[in-house]
């Protein structure tokens, strides 16, 4: 799989960024995650809850049966998915 991602030069800071096409099965992963997001979502499935309890067993079940590039396959469309369902 093959996915295409390109940066602009961004207006403040003059912050320059790859333009190149990045190859995701190669083992290298790039993401830009919301570091307070991600703390929340620790917090979801860390929590003694009923929604911990299903996220966990499916991200057991996940991780058991898929390998890293279909698991970071998965990841990328449940993002676009949950970016357009807003």
């Amino acid at each position: 799989m093959r996915m295409r991602l390109q940066f602009q030069r961004l207006k403040r800071g003059n912050i320059y960024m790859s333009m190149k096409e990045i190859d995701l099965t190669g083992g290298e992963s790039v993401y830009c995650i919301n570091e307070g997001q991600l703390e929340k979502a620790y917090e979801l499935v860390m929590a003694n809850t009923v929604t911990a309890d299903k996220v966990n067993a499916h991200l057991k079940r996940l991780e058991e049966r898929l390998d890293r590039n279909e698991r970071a396959a998965l990841a990328f469309i449940l993002i676009d998915r949950l970016l357009k369902k807003k």
